[in-house]
């Protein structure tokens, strides 16, 4: 009897114990969000270090940062849920039962397996370690050191068989100290003592402090994804509607070329002249003089740049003199609040989703020096990188440019050599190039309106129209139809029942502009389009 008692509370005490469980991850909760965070202290950084992630302190101030892919904090609501949860992250950390206490001298082609490694001193990284997660994509990785973290130069952490980022966690009672070229995994947590990033450390995770300073010298350190972190998709897309058949367009102004430029897709403008471009190396129309086309596309790039512009934006970028400078942008709606130069190189990453969307709000000019680049990554396409500009845009010469940008009311100028994969439109301004390459297809068919109303409902001209429009049934029938038209900002301004076959409205009354119309029979939606008045 004594003995099935002792059983039962040996095997009770041991279910009291704490146990890590492997397969279930440390919860970073808000802390996730940041690239850089500390408890108390200062976040310094020096030179152009990139960050993918928030940078944040909850007692202290944040200097020498550029443009970082996130937010900066300092001492506010977020960073003290920030504290809060990391507090709580700590201490599971600390709780977890060591499965393993290795030497602290880490790495030198050593290998480990999931659990948590105890190490009762101070540590060093030296060469390469791997983890090793033997195929489990939820395999968990903890070091715990009793002390400080340093390493050498050019050392490595290495993720083989399913092993993520996400899953690796450093504990450590001391400093963290990365030595130059050091390329680190995981999420480090180093508490009451500072973490120094020195020149080209690059970590994919993040780095964490519980009261310490955090000084960084041209780093660079991403946010991990996974771990089942929603994947960013950005915002929804606008429908381009009939601007997808033009790669080069301008809705009031000249549209200008010089030299051999290399287009596909249609040129044009709605109120002036196209001129210079040569037919052999366009693929696509040149729409010499304003007509259907050029104001179907008017009526929709008015449409696009008023949704681009209400857009509520995700990221503030706070150095536009300085957008690019090797600036890692993922799927989401930036904003830059005044005159923006592109410089040296920009990056869009899509993390593997191609159907991703990234939005640029430039209140200002948009320039890009000589020789700048945007380069796509992980899937990143240029039919989804969406720039809506507030000002004029000048690209200078041989700059490699890719996304469909929008001027709002400012002209545009690109120079010699400049190559889009993409598309630019204003809807003021006079548009002048030279000897440029726009590449991106249209898959358009030219979605003019006389190919947009058919014959199976009813027939509706002239279009465009001056002092009348007539409506002809296709067919005879017995049904009721109604004819609505609404001005571009969606009022109704016409609303007839087509007892006839032919029926005539008067137009007099309408301002030159674009209008849209829709039939109905039974309160549904039988055709629609648009109609162009020509006063």
């Amino acid at each position: 009897m004594k003995t099935k008692l002792l059983k039962r509370f040996t095997i009770t005490f041991l279910f009291s114990i704490p146990i890590f469980v492997f397969g279930q991850s440390i919860h970073l909760g808000s802390a996730a969000d940041y690239a850089l965070f500390t408890t108390d202290g200062a976040i310094n950084n020096n030179g152009n270090s990139q960050i993918s992630g928030n940078v944040g302190t909850d007692n202290g101030t944040n200097s020498g940062f550029g443009n970082i892919n996130g937010q900066l904090y300092e001492a506010n609501y977020m960073t003290g849920v920030c504290t809060t949860d990391l507090l709580g992250a700590y201490q599971e950390l600390n709780d977890a039962v060591p499965t393993s206490s290795p030497s602290s001298s880490l790495g030198n082609g050593q290998t480990l397996m999931s659990g948590v490694y105890a190490i009762s001193s101070s540590a060093t990284l030296n060469g390469e370690l791997t983890f090793d997660a033997n195929g489990d994509t939820n395999a968990v990785f903890i070091v715990q050191i009793n002390g400080s973290l340093s390493t050498t130069a050019n050392s490595s952490v290495k993720l083989i068989n399913g092993a993520q980022a996400c899953h690796v966690f450093w504990k450590v009672e001391g400093l963290v100290d990365l030595t130059a070229g050091t390329f680190m995994r995981g999420n480090i947590v180093a508490n009451n003592s500072p973490i120094n990033l020195h020149t080209n450390v690059q970590i994919e995770g993040r780095a964490l402090s519980i009261a310490g300073t955090i000084t960084i010298e041209r780093a660079f350190v991403n946010i991990p994804i996974g771990c089942g972190n929603l994947m960013l998709t950005g915002p929804e897309a606008p429908d381009l509607g009939a601007m997808v058949c033009y790669n080069l367009f301008t809705a009031k102004g000249s549209m200008t070329n010089t030299g051999a430029t290399k287009l596909t897709g249609d040129v044009g403008t709605n109120d002036g002249v196209t001129s210079g471009f040569d037919p052999l190396l366009v693929t696509g129309e040149i729409h010499a003089n304003p007509d259907v086309s050029t104001s179907d596309c008017t009526a929709d790039l008015l449409i696009v740049d008023t949704y681009l512009n209400t857009l509520n934006a995700d990221v503030l970028l706070m150095h536009p003199v300085d957008f690019g400078k090797n600036l890692v942008l993922t799927p989401r709606t930036y904003v830059l609040n005044d005159v923006t130069l592109l410089t040296d190189t920009l990056y869009f990453d899509a993390t593997g989703n191609q159907n991703a969307v990234f939005v640029i709000k430039i209140f200002g000019s948009l320039e890009t020096i000589a020789h700048s680049k945007v380069i796509l990554l992980n899937g990143a396409q240029a039919k989804n990188i969406y720039w809506e500009v507030n000002g004029t845009v000048t690209m200078n010469d041989f700059s490699e440019f890719a996304g469909i940008l929008v001027s709002n009311n400012g002209t545009i100028n690109l120079k010699k050599g400049v190559v889009i994969n993409g598309k630019v439109f204003t809807t003021n301004g006079d548009f002048t190039t030279d000897s440029i390459q726009v590449t991106m297809a249209t898959n358009c068919g030219h979605l003019g309106l006389s190919e947009q109303i058919k014959e199976d409902v009813v027939q509706i001209y002239p279009n465009p129209f001056t002092n009348e429009i007539h409506i002809q049934l296709a067919t005879s029938t017995n049904e009721v139809h109604e004819l609505k038209i609404y001005t571009i900002l969606g009022e109704e301004i016409i609303h007839s029942v087509l007892e006839n076959s032919n029926t005539t409205i008067v137009t007099t009354d309408f301002p030159t502009g674009v209008y849209f119309y829709q039939v109905t029979n039974n309160n549904q939606v039988v055709q629609s389009g648009k109609l162009v008045s020509k006063r």
